[in-house]
């Protein structure tokens, strides 16, 4: 299963997420470097499964089972099984730090010009 390919593709709302909790995965990846990234994924991801990521997370692998996404199904037991425990749902915090720290780059730039 492809779980970070999966996350590009899954309807999820940045806004309905701590930004707080997420800026300590988005400040790993702005640094770059694998083992802190790996580790801030693992640390943060139950903290923001139990925040209230787990329903939209659970909701948008249901949409793409109806869709037919490939690997739908396979990311839908995951998080059923492991929750914030699960490989899609560290690479569904990835994505939404990804997201956070490129929106956040666009305000900074923003406010330079």
């Amino acid at each position: 299963m492809q779980a970070d390919a999966l996350a590009a593709r899954l309807e999820l709302d940045l806004d309905k997420v701590c930004h707080a909790c997420l800026c300590f995965v988005s400040f790993a990846l702005d640094e770059g470097e694998p083992r802190e990234i790996t580790r801030q994924l693992r640390r943060m991801t139950p903290d923001l499964w139990d925040d209230g990521l787990d329903a939209q997370a659970l909701a948008a692998a249901e949409q793409a089972c109806e869709l037919g996404f490939m690997d739908a199904r396979e990311a839908l037991a995951d998080l059923q099984l492991h929750g914030g425990q699960s490989i899609v749902a560290r690479a569904i915090v990835r994505r939404l730090a990804e997201e956070l720290s490129a929106r956040t780059r666009r305000r900074l730039e923003a406010q330079m010009n």
